[in-house]
């Protein structure tokens, strides 16, 4: 499965899928720019998760409604709700553990 872009539009229509991986990030921050394969490879691996990166310049009300105010940030929703939210950056391990646990 592909990244998708995630905006006010269409969160609507993922939030509530059974687990999400949400990227927050800006096209000028360093450690999202090294976080980004990352998030590629994840959503290429993985079937049974939903990834989708926002953009918190262009969708700021996202960024707020998650209280992002450091990023990149992370936010695993399961169901609709917020099981793990980390900010910074993340090797791979990392991001699969909060996806498993």
């Amino acid at each position: 499965m592909s990244v998708l872009k995630i905006n006010k539009s269409n969160f609507e229509s993922i939030k509530n899928n059974e687990r999400v991986l949400l990227d927050f990030y800006a096209d000028w921050c360093g450690p999202c720019r090294m976080v980004a394969p990352i998030i590629d490879e994840i959503a290429s691996e993985r079937s049974d998760v939903t990834v989708g990166k926002i953009n918190v310049d262009a969708e700021p009300e996202l960024a707020a409604k998650f209280g992002v105010y450091s990023i990149p940030t992370l936010v695993v929703l399961k169901n609709g709700e917020v099981i793990r939210q980390s900010a910074g950056a993340r090797p791979k391990e990392q991001i699969i553990a909060m996806l498993n646990g």
